[in-house]
């Protein structure tokens, strides 16, 4: 009787569940992919997928798949291909030495001065900070700091639209702090919008997540 009963349940199960594609590390995939990995994967050396988002066991990750069979056959890295996530806060990934940070980090600095212009940057350096008033908000003006949140300054008599005093905005993969402050200062000056229409109010402050 337990034997039929278990039968049973078991033929039920099979007929009601849903059929399954093939599991592989915690993502499904097409098993048609497993006879490209050398074609794709072998693309590029492994530290550099690891720059691009890649990490041991995450081979079947369908954004890094599909990011690969797109990339052709050129070297140009499309980092906002990848899905970030799971990567450390203030961190570039696995796969980024010592020396990488140093070259990355020293690149983003002149990046920013060059961005900047000479005066603006030295008054960075020696305030560590840069206001930039709204264009669009009367008596606002925003604080740049160099890997840390937006900070929202009102003049006296000017009411802010946000209830705190701090925005946050990440890039959506990692960047040098000095790298990413040069594009949100091009985006406060030029794109004043768009930085209103995606901040984040925080009741604090604090270093940005995706910056390093």
């Amino acid at each position: 009787m337990r034997k039929t009963l278990r039968k049973l349940v078991d033929l039920f199960l099979k007929v009601v569940t849903p059929p399954r594609r093939e599991l592989g590390y915690g993502y499904f995939y097409d098993p048609l992919d497993q006879r490209d990995d050398e074609r794709w994967f072998g693309r590029l050396a492994l530290d550099q997928r690891r720059r691009l988002g890649y990490w041991p066991g995450e081979e079947r990750r369908p954004d890094f798949v599909r990011a690969l069979r797109e990339l052709g056959e050129g070297s140009l890295e499309e980092p906002w291909r990848y899905n970030w996530n799971r990567v450390p806060r203030r961190s570039a990934g696995p796969g980024f030495s010592r020396e990488d940070y140093r070259e990355a980090r020293e690149r983003a600095r002149e990046i920013c001065r060059a961005t900047l212009g000479e005066e603006l940057w030295q008054r960075l350096q020696r305030d560590g900070y840069l206001d930039v008033p709204s264009r669009l908000l009367p008596g606002i003006t925003y604080r740049l700091r160099v890997g840390r949140r937006i900070q929202v300054l009102c003049a006296e008599g000017a009411e802010s639209p946000w209830y705190y005093d701090y925005l946050c905005i990440n890039p959506v993969y990692p960047l040098p702090e000095y790298e990413f402050f040069a594009h949100l200062y091009l985006y406060v000056r030029d794109q004043e919008e768009e930085v209103i229409r995606v901040a984040a109010p925080q009741p604090w402050d604090q270093a940005l997540g995706r910056t390093f």
